[in-house]
Order: structure tokens, then sequence, then C-alpha cells
């Protein structure tokens, strides 16, 4: 259980840091390293930055359609439970209340979307 002292995500910095912890450990996980091989993290981080940004704290003008960032890769289940997992672990680390909670409900909702889409679209009619 989080610490009671602990703060809610409630800034642009705040979801700076929580993107780059949960990248940290992303990238350093052996099923989800292999996709990050060949993205260039400084070019990437700030689009992700900017999309939960927008997400949690309506930071407007991204527009970007982030399933169809993703569609080309060789996704599975699999891969979104590990996303879902540690970027819910992240957030219990370093953050507790509304937002924090409501940051993990949206990444299993991103994570359950994502995965059952991949799903329908690798199924054969």
């Amino acid at each position: 259980m989080p610490d009671a002292k602990m703060n809610d995500i409630a800034t642009p910095e705040d979801i700076d840091v929580l993107i780059d912890t949960f990248y940290g450990q992303l990238i350093q996980h052996p099923e989800m390293r292999p996709f990050f091989d060949h993205i260039d993290l400084d070019h990437h981080l700030p689009r992700i930055k900017h999309f939960w940004r927008f997400v949690l704290l309506n930071d407007p003008g991204y527009t970007t359609n982030v399933f169809d960032k993703h569609v080309h890769m060789p996704l599975q289940k699999k891969h979104f439970d590990i996303w879902v997992q540690l970027f819910c672990t992240a957030v219990d680390r370093l953050f507790a209340g509304d937002l924090a909670n409501e940051a993990k409900l949206r990444a299993r909702t991103l994570g359950f979307t994502f995965a059952h889409k991949m799903e329908q679209l690798n199924t054969p009619l």
C-alpha cells in the first residue's frame, strides 16, 4: 500500500518523473526490451509524456492516434500485461491519490483495448 505521505500526480513534472521511471524499467524487461532496440528514446519520450499530460492533466494539443503508432508491432496480450503491470508499479512507487488511481485505470484500459484490437487484427476471418 502506498505511503499516505506520497503526493498525487499534479504537474507536468510529475508526469515526466513517472514516464522516466516507467520506461527505465520497461526497456530493461527481457520481453519488452526488443521493442526498443531501434527506437530513439530521446525523440520518443517527449511524445509519450505529452500523451500522458493530455490524458491526466488535460494538456491540449495531442492529436496522434496512439494505436496506429503500435499496430505494425508484433505485440501480444502478454506484452500489454507486462506494460500495465510495470506502469501501475511505477505509479504506486511514486504517487498516491485520485489522479494516480486514474493513471492506473487509464493504463489498464489502454492495455486491454490495445490487446483486444491487436488480437482482432491478427485473427483470420
